[in-house]
């Protein structure tokens, strides 16, 4: 097994979005249920993919060896670095979540339960974005991060002008 870290310069759009259809789901039990516990399970995989890929996260791997050689959708490649960056917010987000959780279930503190809920919304409203639209939040900020000079262009070229990738994904001309 590979412990390097890193992640690959270009994925699959289908299977990222089998994947946030399954954080989808996860995020919604969690929500709805208050098993807040699994903030710490999505933090986990979140983190993985991050720093390593799809190739350690238990999320990524069912995806690939389960339900992507289901889905006959043709793979469409696309940036792995602005996919990176939405991971490292989905593993920020996750992390306060479990930490809040935490702070809520020993102290009773009604802040940090209200924050809790809130990740949580974020933790459907994105991934829900994601694997039905195909809008990833993530990747439209890194976008503007590269816009606003703070992400280096030479990091992911094609990020920087996302209306080519809108309109290849509607069928227009680039």
């Amino acid at each position: 097994m590979d412990l390097r870290p890193g992640f690959p310069t270009v994925v699959d759009e289908v299977t990222v979005r089998l994947i946030a259809s399954v954080v989808l789901v996860i995020g919604i039990v969690a929500l709805v249920s208050g098993a807040w516990w699994l903030y710490a399970v999505l933090a986990a995989d979140f983190i993985l993919r991050s720093v390593f890929g799809p190739r350690l996260s238990p999320i990524a791997q069912v995806v690939l060896r389960t339900i992507r050689p289901r889905v006959p959708a043709a793979g469409r490649p696309t940036p792995g670095a602005p996919k990176r960056f939405a991971a490292s917010i989905g593993a920020v987000l996750t992390s306060a979540a479990t930490i809040l959780a935490i702070l809520h279930a020993t102290s009773g503190s009604a802040a940090a339960g209200t924050a809790v809920f809130a990740i949580g919304a974020i933790m459907v409203v994105f991934p829900a974005l994601e694997s039905a639209a195909g809008l990833c939040v993530g990747c439209v900020i890194f976008a503007q991060l590269i816009r606003l000079g703070l992400v280096p262009e030479r990091i992911c070229l094609e990020c920087a002008d996302i209306t080519r990738r809108t309109a290849v994904a509607s069928g227009q001309p680039a």
